[in-house]
């Protein structure tokens, strides 16, 4: 199937809905423009203004920044154990994701523990919000295993790990001071993606910033371009995260895995 016309809808998503940062683009063919930037207000105007860019009948891709599961380790271990019992599950594979350890051993960037940090209550918002809108729009949205979208689907994506695996530093520009920084960012999306407007938007606001970076990340998946999981099968009970291999060549540390609680900053 083709890929023109797609449309991309970047989420940045927050458990405070008007720190979500929103982004809408259109692919047709290999030309991607962005149509609209913006940031929620509140838990219905996000899931409306979604829904108003989706359509009843468009191909619609969302690439949401959030976990969209949770480590089969911890469901496992927690399904059998009592208050007061020690926890014989290392650490590693009770808070962290198959996909989570893959993208820090092809990447160097660790994505947060969704089984043990603050991140999962906006896992909960993110999941909460795909209802919302199946509701609003009457559709299923699944989520996507492969670039042939035909109705509406979903994908989970790391716009930290995207700009890590560009070779572009993912820290130090969500402070509102740190312009230079962001206008770095702005400049990768350029180089992908026709702006609205001359992006001011995404200048000015690090989540609407990021919405676009989950932009990116969509047609990086639509492409093809992007670590496969070499387990379909626990992918699709945990989650998976696209996000393209590194653009230069780094030694694999699949099975090493990092140290317990560590953590790449946000």
């Amino acid at each position: 199937m083709k890929r023109g016309g797609v449309r991309i809808i970047g989420v940045d998503c927050a458990t405070d809905p008007r720190k979500v940062g929103l982004a809408l683009a259109q692919l047709d063919g290999s030309k991607a423009r962005m149509l609209a930037a913006e940031r929620g207000s509140d838990s219905s105007s996000v899931a409306g203004r979604i829904a108003e860019w989706m359509g009843a009948d468009r191909r619609v891709l969302l690439a949401l920044d959030a976990p969209l599961g949770w480590p089969l380790g911890l469901g496992d271990t927690l399904a059998r154990h009592s208050a007061g019992e020690v926890v014989t599950t290392e650490p590693n594979r009770l808070f962290r994701r198959l996909t989570d350890r893959v993208v820090f051993a092809e990447i160097g960037k660790l994505p947060l523990d969704v089984g043990a940090d603050r991140i999962a209550r906006t896992a909960v918002a993110a999941l909460d919000l795909l209802e919302r809108l199946r509701a609003l729009t009457g559709r299923a949205i699944p989520l996507a295993w492969g670039p042939g979208i035909c109705e509406a689907e979903a994908v989970e994506v790391y716009p930290a790990g995207t700009l890590a695996a560009l070779g572009v530093r993912s820290t130090g520009y969500k402070a509102p001071d740190q312009l230079e920084r962001r206008r770095e960012i702005l400049g990768v999306l350029e180089r992908r993606i026709e702006l609205v407007g001359d992006g001011h938007a995404l200048l000015e606001n690090a989540d609407i910033l990021d919405a676009g970076i989950c932009v990116l990340a969509a047609l990086d998946f639509l492409n093809g371009e992007v670590i496969e999981p070499e387990n379909p099968e626990v992918a699709r009970r945990e989650g998976w995260i696209w996000v393209r291999p590194p653009s230069i060549a780094r030694p694999s540390r699949r099975g090493s895995g990092p140290p317990n609680g560590t953590r790449a900053p946000e």
